[in-house]
């Protein structure tokens, strides 16, 4: 068995979390992925007794069921404890312990760079996805006339973004349209079909915050780059879920939420710009010359608490010590799991990819004839089941007709808690 310190020196994340985490936790996921090791990820996926280990690092309430982690996740008890105690720390001497806890920040900045496959010099820790698309939306030089393509299905705050650029900059926005699921092929083709002479700017998601829609992203980013188009990734859903590697995308830009899938502290995310194009981008909040080449200028946001952003370094620990592959087929296996178990029923009508390589956590699914208000109340009155209601079907300009709900397990989710969601699901269509 791998003792605490080798664990942490293994995993890539000994430092900051060595200081505050609890031993029995990285302990205990330390024997069960041991336990396992050299198994294939899809069967670890259904070991049940494996899992078991993971959920207990969780204080949840479990009179209720949570199928809404996509919109942000619990977090580890060892990563709650990190933050209580950089808090206690810092608040002891805010200006003295702030400026030691930020200072244990760099080799946390590494660490991330490595799981997530770029330098540390290109990434910079935000507050959330949002943060991260804003800084790179309002800091890309357009003028009036330049084009920006996206879809109808990046979140709505990233929308209003370009809405209110296209108000002040008089830029024009296309937003495209497409059905779900879609195939990669569809999009690319879609997307590329949309570009102009004009078209300065090519945002996109990794996959969609609504259906899990994965996007053909290295495809995108190279066709891109042959025309001279800046891309801007939308990885708010994919970073902690499934595993890949920023440099292999060849995207200029990504953003992320890492108080999502990673399961890091509420209020952290990431960004990454590639290190030719960090002078080419303005920062949210002024920064001096000097800075222009230093990705740590999208940093500056005023006095925050250094707490947040420490305690990621134990997100990150928890994370590595289960492995992103095994992560990843832990939540196929649970969305597939409803899926399949859903797909033959009448009326239901399933809007995402359930191909291997194309789903993992976050799945949408509808009930013909009825709004997703309805499906939502049911699941939560007669069994408090929480959703996600989706109304992309009722969108005005939408010629593409999809309602329903968003369904996202998490690696704490329960075989139980999954199963009583198919049983909801198999009486809300009878009834």
């Amino acid at each position: 068995m791998l003792n605490r310190r080798a664990f942490l020196r293994r995993t890539g994340s000994l430092g900051a979390a060595a200081l505050v985490a609890r031993p029995h936790d990285l302990d205990a996921i330390a024997h069960a992925s041991a336990s396992v090791a050299g198994q294939a990820p899809a069967d670890v996926a259904k070991d049940e007794f494996y899992w078991r280990e993971i959920q207990q690092a969780f204080d949840l309430d479990r009179t209720l069921i949570n199928l809404n982690t996509g919109h942000h996740c619990s977090q580890p008890r060892m990563v709650v404890s990190a933050v209580k105690r950089y808090l206690d720390m810092e608040n002891m001497a805010p200006v003295y312990y702030g400026g030691q806890i930020n200072r244990g920040l760099e080799p946390m900045r590494k660490a991330l760079a490595d799981e997530f496959g770029c330098d540390a010099d290109e990434l910079a820790i935000t507050r959330n996805a949002s943060e991260s698309l804003q800084i790179l939306q309002n800091g890309i030089d357009l003028k009036a006339g330049d084009e920006v393509v996206t879809t109808e299905q990046d979140y709505p705050r990233m929308l209003t973004t370009w809405d209110q650029r296209m108000r002040r900059d008089k830029i024009v926005v296309n937003r495209i349209q497409f059905p779900v699921p879609a195939t990669a092929d569809d999009l690319y083709t879609r997307i590329e079909q949309a570009i102009t002479p004009r078209t300065k700017v090519l945002h996109f998601c990794h996959i969609t915050n609504l259906s899990g829609q994965l996007f053909p992203v290295q495809r995108l980013c190279r066709m891109a780059r042959a025309r001279g188009i800046r891309t801007v990734v939308d990885g708010a859903h994919a970073g902690g879920q499934f595993p890949f590697k920023l440099r292999e995308l060849e995207c200029d830009t990504y953003g992320v939420s890492l108080h999502k899938w990673l399961l890091a502290p509420l209020g952290t995310g990431m960004l990454f710009v590639k290190r030719d194009v960090i002078p080419t981008i303005w920062p949210l909040q002024a920064a001096p010359a000097t800075s222009d080449k230093d990705i740590r200028k999208y940093e500056e946001v005023g006095t925050a608490p250094a707490a947040v952003k420490a305690a990621i370094s134990d997100a990150l620990a928890f994370h590595q010590g289960i492995g992103a592959d095994r992560k990843a087929a832990r939540l196929y296996y649970l969305t597939t799991r409803w899926a399949n178990a859903l797909r033959p029923l009448p009326r239901i009508r399933l809007h995402s990819s359930f191909k291997p390589g194309e789903t993992w956590g976050v799945g949408a699914v509808g009930v013909e004839g009825m709004e997703p208000a309805k499906i939502t109340s049911f699941l939560w009155d007669k069994y408090r089941i929480i959703v996600a209601g989706l109304s992309g079907g009722q969108l005005p300009a939408q010629r593409y007709d999809w309602t329903g709900i968003r369904v996202t397990p998490n690696v704490y989710t329960t075989i139980g808690e999954v199963d009583t969601f198919i049983g909801a699901m198999q009486a809300l269509v009878k009834t």
